[in-house]
């Protein structure tokens, strides 16, 4: 496992979309290992392969007290509610600003084995999962900030997706 360098913006390869993963093999394996130990110690609770500059659909989640999610291909089948929530991203550390995120979100996806899985998730879980897939559709989340509101600048540990 290695700590990988987390591109920042205005790094091209954030705005691109990502390929579909066709097949579980050892450097998709290596992928997850890296990007979970990255994840941590960034630290975060989400990253996305484009910010290791791998532009494949996998997602990694790390939400306080609950186990380490991955997804593969991953995609939002259901949202409901929203809600405004200040947000931050490990691509423009120092900075946060507000979005509107779902209340409650479902998503399927494959693990890290290949099995089909589905998330019905809330709160947190909710707002890092569209942030991060996000991400693999070169979505950042200050192109979707309230209003004419402008990322503002925070101390290092406000930031966390």
């Amino acid at each position: 496992m290695a700590v990988l360098p987390i591109r920042q913006v205005p790094d091209p390869i954030l705005r691109q979309k990502s390929k579909q993963v066709r097949s579980l093999n050892g450097s998709i394996h290596k992928l997850i290992s890296d990007m979970l130990e990255t994840m941590h110690a960034a630290p975060g609770v989400g990253l996305a392969a484009p910010q290791v500059g791998v532009l494949l659909r996998v997602i990694v989640l790390g939400i306080p007290e609950q186990p380490d999610i991955v997804l593969i291909n991953p995609k939002i089948v259901r949202k409901s509610g929203e809600r405004l929530v200040n947000e931050g991203c490990l691509s423009l550390p120092g900075y946060i600003g507000q979005v509107k995120r779902a209340v409650s979100v479902t998503v399927k996806g494959r693990d890290q084995n290949g099995s089909e899985i589905r998330i019905k998730a809330d709160e947190l879980l909710a707002q890092a999962l569209e942030h991060e897939i996000n991400h693999i559709n070169g979505i950042l989340y200050f192109d979707e900030l309230v209003g004419m509101d402008k990322p503002r600048k925070i101390e290092p540990e406000e930031s966390r997706l």
